[in-house]
């Protein structure tokens, strides 16, 4: 199941999207089981919007749920703008990413309003631990990713050629994310 919807990138217009066309959450059949058959069955709430407390929240962000009619299971989508299973956003995440690429460290990343150093190593060690399968996915899609070699090149190429929020959605085809 594609748990990316890629077509909603802003946070505004998720929670437009989620009054006006549910059916662009719905997924086809049940991550689970398969069955084709799933059922609205509420919502669940985010705190997605990490705005400045000088702009108006957005938050609590509402995330339709689904149900399976056979295995019971439950299952969502969520827009571009929301990471799955992540408190900050993509944009967040592939900022680190890059200062991280470009020889920062840990520490210095962390500084100011960005994660925690704990947070930050968590992602670095994620995104070292999947780049083989990432690397694989990727490159099969964009030829342009096959002509660059070693770690920091190629995350750097991707991330000028689809950003991080870009690839996630490409690898959510193939694999779940994050």
């Amino acid at each position: 199941m594609r748990r990316i919807v890629a077509s909603i990138a802003p946070l505004e217009q998720h929670v437009e999207a989620v009054q006006e066309t549910p059916g662009l959450y719905r997924p086809l059949c049940c991550p689970h089981c398969g069955v084709k058959v799933v059922w609205q069955h509420g919502f669940y709430y985010r705190k997605a919007d990490r705005r400045t407390q000088g702009e108006a929240s957005l938050n609590p962000v509402p995330i339709r749920r689904y149900c399976c009619s056979v295995c019971r299971h439950t299952c969502s989508r969520l827009p571009l703008c929301i990471a799955p299973r992540r408190w900050y956003d993509w944009a967040v995440q592939q900022g680190v990413l890059i200062q991280l690429l470009n020889g920062f460290s840990r520490r210095e990343c962390a500084r100011g309003a960005a994660p925690s150093r704990h947070t930050v190593a968590r992602w670095w060690h994620w995104l070292q631990g999947r780049t083989a399968h990432f690397e694989f996915h990727l490159r099969a899609r964009d030829p342009e990713l096959g002509r660059v070699a070693g770690f920091a090149a190629f995350w750097a190429k991707a991330f000028e050629s689809h950003g991080l929020p870009g690839a996630m959605v490409i690898l959510d085809h193939e694999m779940i994310v994050p």
